[in-house]
């Protein structure tokens, strides 16, 4: 039976920011910017979204700029006190880090949280360089080669301990079984790692591993070792295209479609009408200042856009190729690829860019946001959303109260959580230790 014969159900993220995911958010009357790093009012949020039933909530993260970014292992981990089902999952970038202190910081956030910890892999996109004595941020091929065989090492790591190593034995006087612990002796290009371990395996087997690349190399890296994908296709045209092509490499590494959920991110403005939207849309785009924020959008052109009337065309050969972009490459091609289907101008392309920056912007009504939501899911264009409210946290009280509620009255989404992990709200199976594998060659990937 095809996915679009039969009813399925969103798998729903909620990328948390503290003011909301439009540029302007945080001047908004409603928003709260002086409680960005106030852990209760973030595990309100979190609350909040558990109370919409969501799957997850997500924590980008990086290692320059901004003035709300918490450590999000010390985050996630407040957050797991404070809630029961939802998961959690944080971006942890391969360049800057090394596997075993991600390895023991994942497998131990999935011990506190009961099995609801998520990783989503990058490689880092954006340098960070002088902030770890190092000379310039590697290239982006350099960066795949080195974490990919990154996410090797810490999966390793996590099945150095076997699931029954731990055996309590007070009469012997045997707290675990040593031949069920084991060095991984990992010897690479870039990684020397003797192991184990030394935190026992946690409840996932693995976190869920969710990646965000969406370039050819990031493709094939999702494909071969992705559970879930967060992307920035903005088009229905452009996210069937992208569905269509992840899911059909997942056959070559013995994997079905079903073992791996592509979530898009979708930045809502939802009113009870449609007038109240566009009015609050307006509102939001008053507090961006128009300059600055051209010249950020300008990065992706070999021109200055600001320059152009606001409605002139956006002058797509002007457009920078992805390859010579060494930021986030799969993102430039969803921003032009956008531009391109919809014809925008630039006043268009920079109100995207507010809105979602990079991500699909919606502005309109409950039942209008449910009807996008199962076009998308009924037709292979998407798996569920990465939901990006612009204006939190009254933009995410409204996508729980009253979107959440018209999904599950057409059948779309739960109304209770079908278990205690993450893998349990994905869909997906515990990840049995497989050590015997471990040793395949990594060069599958192109």
């Amino acid at each position: 039976m095809s996915s679009n014969e039969r009813k399925r159900k969103a798998h729903l993220n909620v990328f948390l920011v503290p003011t909301g995911h439009h540029a302007g958010s945080w001047r908004h009357p409603d928003a709260r910017p002086e409680l960005v790093n106030d852990i209760d009012y973030l595990i309100q949020l979190a609350q909040t979204a558990e109370r919409g039933r969501f799957d997850s909530v997500f924590l980008a993260d990086g290692y320059v700029g901004g003035v709300n970014k918490l450590e999000p292992f010390t985050l996630l981990s407040a957050l797991a006190a404070a809630t029961k089902h939802i998961g959690l999952i944080a971006t942890v970038g391969t360049v800057y880090n090394q596997p075993f202190h991600v390895a023991r910081q994942f497998a131990s956030l999935d011990h506190i949280s009961g099995g609801r910890a998520g990783w989503n892999i990058v490689t880092g996109a954006g340098s960070a360089a002088h902030n770890f004595s190092r000379q310039e941020h590697p290239e982006h091929g350099e960066r795949y080669d080195s974490g990919e065989e990154f996410v090797e090492v810490v999966k390793q790591l996590w099945d150095s301990w076997e699931d029954d190593a731990l055996v309590y034995d007070k009469v012997n006087g045997v707290l675990f079984d040593e031949s069920k612990v084991h060095e991984i002796n990992f010897k690479g290009s870039t990684y020397k790692v003797k192991g184990p371990l030394n935190i026992p395996r946690s409840p996932q087997g693995y976190p869920v591993l969710v990646q965000a690349g969406s370039s050819e190399r990031g493709k094939e890296l999702a494909a071969r070792t992705a559970e879930a994908v967060f992307t920035a296709q903005q088009t229905f045209g452009a996210g069937h295209e992208f569905y269509s092509d992840l899911k059909s490499r997942l056959a070559k590494y013995g994997r079905s479609p079903d073992d791996l959920l592509i979530l898009p991110g979708f930045a809502p403005i939802v009113a009870e009408t449609a007038a109240e939207a566009r009015d609050l849309e307006e509102e939001l785009h008053s507090y961006v200042d128009t300059k600055q924020a051209l010249e950020q959008l300008s990065e992706r052109f070999e021109v200055n856009l600001a320059d152009y009337p606001l409605d002139a065309p956006v002058p797509l050969d002007k457009a920078k190729r992805a390859e010579a972009f060494n930021g986030i490459r799969s993102r430039q091609e969803a921003v032009i690829d956008a531009a391109r289907r919809e014809n925008f101008t630039i006043r268009d392309l920079l109100y995207r860019s507010n809105g979602g920056h990079g991500h699909i912007t919606f502005t309109g009504t409950v039942l209008q946001a449910a009807d996008f939501i199962e076009h998308w899911l009924s037709n292979d264009a998407a798996d569920g959303f990465n939901v990006m409210p612009q204006l939190f946290p009254t933009g995410l009280e409204t996508f729980v109260d009253k979107v959440i509620p018209e999904l599950q009255n057409r059948g779309l989404f739960r109304t209770e959580y079908e278990g205690t992990t993450l893998r349990d709200n994905f869909g997906l199976t515990r990840q049995a230790n497989t050590r015997h594998l471990h040793h395949l060659d990594l060069s599958a990937s192109s």
